[in-house]
């Protein structure tokens, strides 16, 4: 019997060559050629599933978004039941750091995105409002939480200082991975502000 074509899992397989490729050559020296090296395959399948490189680079950007939303549900499930906001946001923070492989490729391959969809009209900007927006309304619901947990002062506003630990996870992740910055020296700064909203 023919063998039967697992698409899905064929895609991913490319995606991830991508990921590879682009973290290590860049968005700019990538070629569907260079991906389909990396993945194994002929460069016509790559075509086949994906048909250009702006297709294929949309399809990567969604993969690196889903993988960090992954990544942070599983910081998160690994906090004690029920945690406080201090611990939510604080396993949040510590996710959001480029502090291995893994993660500094990811926040690399973010930013050289982010740069491209300024230029390039086949990439879609809307990741990078989507986004954030979603992680900001994330980190308001746990403030809100903690207000009601008795744990956050109750006159904190929950949505300005959602856009303020947005930003500190922004720039704190991009300090980090230029060196500006250490990662335990984020990590205190970040704490600091935390505890500048407590009830007691």
């Amino acid at each position: 019997m023919p063998r039967t074509v697992d698409h899905g899992e064929r895609r991913s397989t490319i995606l991830e060559a991508f990921v590879r490729v682009a973290a290590r050559e860049g968005l700019a020296s990538l070629t569907l050629r260079s991906v389909a090296a990396e993945a194994g395959i002929s460069l016509r399948l790559v075509q086949y599933y994906f048909e250009t490189k702006a297709g294929l680079m949309q399809a990567g950007l969604g993969l690196l978004e889903r993988e960090s939303n992954r990544r942070w549900e599983r910081r998160i499930a690994k906090l004690p039941q029920s945690p406080t906001a201090h611990l939510t946001l604080r396993a949040l923070f510590e996710e959001a750091l480029p502090t291995d492989e893994t993660s500094r490729d990811f926040h690399l391959l973010w930013m050289s995105f982010a740069i491209l969809a300024q230029t390039d009209p086949e990439i879609s900007d809307r990741p990078f409002l989507d986004g954030p927006n979603r992680i900001g309304q994330r980190i308001a619901a746990i403030l809100d939480q903690g207000k009601s947990d008795g744990e956050i002062h109750p006159q904190v506003d929950v949505e300005a200082e959602a856009v303020i630990f947005l930003g500190m996870l922004n720039g704190f992740a991009t300090a980090v991975l230029v060196g500006q910055m250490t990662a335990d020296a984020a990590m205190v700064s970040f704490i600091h502000q935390i505890n500048r909203l407590s009830a007691t």
